[in-house]
């Protein structure tokens, strides 16, 4: 069984920067592509920022675009997520997830995932 548990969300005034870690134990992940995704209250799940298996493709949402970083130790079995410049409209519960498929590429839909870490509260004040 995987478990995900992500650390490092919080408080941060507008402008900031904060790193989210995503810790993953049981099934090694180091072949499976994962992602960041975030919900708003009242807002359906979203992607954020995807890495495939190697670590050497990514993608980004627009709306982070130029802003975020996405990264993965497979050493460590964590995958990380850099956020700079933040705005009061990243204000979610971020969440790390693990694709259901070894190898392959990037999907940015969240039935691709099945394992999906508890969420990490950041929120952004203007």
């Amino acid at each position: 069984q995987v478990q995900l548990v992500e650390s490092g969300g919080g408080l941060v005034q507008a402008g900031g920067s904060l790193r989210l870690s995503c810790a993953a134990s049981g099934r090694t992940s180091r072949t499976y592509a994962m992602g960041w995704f975030r919900q708003a209250p009242g807002k359906e799940r979203e992607f954020v920022s995807l890495i495939n298996w190697t670590g050497g493709r990514t993608y980004y949402a627009d709306s982070v675009k130029g802003r975020f970083t996405i990264d993965r130790d497979n050493a460590l079995n964590t995958l990380y997520l850099q956020m700079n410049s933040l705005k009061p409209e990243d204000t979610a519960v971020y969440f790390c997830a693990q694709a259901s498929y070894q190898f392959g590429g990037l999907n940015l839909n969240t039935w691709a995932y099945d394992h999906w870490g508890q969420g990490t509260q950041v929120t952004v004040s203007s």
